[in-house]
């Protein structure tokens, strides 16, 4: 992952002073439960949903790679229960924002945000969660598959398609929602803004550029910036050129637009400081390619 080399060194000098190595699981995930939207005596123990998920996320484990306890992936998962019924079966939405670290800084970044607004599944009182990437669950398959997702985006982000297995297994995960015929796992009429349309395309080779784009976008534009600035704000006008070009072929807008809706204000912020030239150039480019953020990037023109 990230800094495996770094890792494997750190590892062997600490075996090599007999202190054994700290390890830890991949996440560290935070749930919170917004069940204003339901009431009712029978629901009273819904609140409990959000412990299980986080144990569930944070003490499984998803690679065949250890993490120590400062590389874990930080998460905010905040699902809104919309209805349920008698047999506790539940609705709800779900946001997703991921935080990966800014090397050299003690900062972090919105490494991407998901939100999913068809989630339909049944939890009674004491269900138990179990992980098992062969067998459909509707609760469990869910989390599984964004768990993936999340771990293919934090892995192209420190190397180049690094993430391909773990988007390869979230397809998986797709394909046995399909076959369950639970609702939220399908193609959907007229977009492909949903679960199905994210995961066609991670794995698609059509959208490779923009997940390189990405990729050099964390490492070579915000890990560098604070010890090369300039260097750094012209990769982030390289990445957004190849963002801009993978558009024009591409037929499917979504994974571009969860792009920029994580980062317009990180990269309006980039160029705040710059020369006016370099404004100028970031204003440009930005507004032909995320016309729907032009408002934020209309700061650069101040």
């Amino acid at each position: 992952m990230r800094s495996i080399s770094f890792v494997f060194i750190l590892a062997g000098l600490t075996l090599l002073s007999g202190v054994k190595p700290l390890m830890a699981q991949e996440f560290d995930c935070r749930v919170t439960i917004n069940n204003r939207q339901i009431s009712g005596s029978s629901y009273e123990y819904i609140p409990e949903l959000g412990g299980a998920i986080e144990r569930y996320i944070n003490e499984n484990r998803w690679t065949d790679q250890r993490f120590e306890e400062k590389e874990r992936i930080k998460c905010q998962i905040q699902i809104i229960l919309t209805s349920a019924d008698s047999q506790f079966n539940y609705s709800a939405e779900v946001i997703i924002n991921v935080r990966r670290p800014i090397y050299n800084t003690m900062q972090e970044s919105s490494s991407i945000i998901l939100s999913d607004n068809a989630w339909r599944f049944n939890y009674p009182r004491n269900k138990t969660l179990i992980f098992d990437e062969i067998q459909y669950d509707d609760l469990a398959s869910f989390i599984d598959f964004y768990m993936l997702v999340i771990l293919g985006f934090d892995y192209d982000s420190f190397s180049e398609l690094g993430g391909s297995r773990y988007f390869s297994r979230a397809l998986n995960v797709l394909e046995l929602g399909q076959n369950s015929s639970s609702p939220g796992w399908g193609r959907a009429i007229g977009a492909q803004r949903n679960r199905f349309g994210l995961i066609n395309d991670l794995n698609n080779p059509t959208y490779d550029d923009f997940r390189r784009a990405y990729y050099q976008y964390h490492r070579h534009g915000l890990d560098r910036f604070t010890t090369n600035t300039d260097a750094a704000r012209e990769k982030i006008l390289e990445v957004i050129s190849m963002i801009q070009t993978n558009k024009r072929t591409a037929s499917n807008n979504y994974l571009f637009d969860i792009f920029f809706d994580t980062k317009y204000v990180e990269i309006t912020g980039a160029f705040m400081d710059a020369d006016i030239q370099t404004r100028n150039r970031a204003y440009n480019l930005l507004r032909d390619t995320d016309p729907g953020h032009s408002s934020e990037y209309e700061r650069l023109q101040q």
